[in-house]
């Protein structure tokens, strides 16, 4: 499991920054547990969200930009492709992983990546932060998202 190196997630304060959770609709279980982990990480550190539902993975890049250009603080996408037998998959998880870097970069704002890119549903089902998982990724790319803000922010202070 990856997760045996992951961050802590410590406490960051994100009293008033306000995150754009883009979450992707496919495989309804994953991504609901996805969602929840998004929503309660963002209680946790006091900020604030709105949910902004998308139809997948591939349009994550572009209303994640929109979102940051309407003055959201932060975006995190939530999504979910599993691998099939096509190079679809491929081909989604590259655009939406270089999409979503190109947004962050040219916005200069950061995006949580919560897009799980995998082999079979089990693998989902282990890092969606559901009953059982070992791993929440919906609140990891939330503490990312959130804590570069703070970072950012502390940075063009020390300018």
């Amino acid at each position: 499991m990856s997760g045996a190196g992951a961050a802590d997630r410590d406490h960051v304060d994100g009293s008033g920054i306000r995150v754009a959770i883009v979450a992707g609709q496919w495989h309804d279980e994953i991504a609901g547990g996805l969602l929840a982990g998004a929503q309660r990480e963002v209680e946790r550190l006091g900020a604030t969200a709105e949910v902004i539902p998308v139809p997948g993975s591939f349009e994550l890049p572009v209303v994640a930009k929109a979102a940051l250009e309407a003055g959201f603080d932060a975006a995190v996408a939530l999504g979910v492709i599993i691998r099939g037998g096509t190079p679809h998959f491929e081909y989604v998880s590259d655009a939406a992983t270089s999409g979503l870097t190109r947004v962050a970069i040219d916005a200069g704002k950061p995006v949580g990546f919560g897009v799980l890119t995998l082999d079979d549903e089990r693998q989902g089902l282990d890092r969606a932060g559901l009953p059982g998982s070992k791993e929440d990724k919906g609140a990891e790319a939330v503490h990312a998202a959130v804590s570069t803000v703070v970072t950012l922010r502390r940075l063009r202070v020390l300018a």
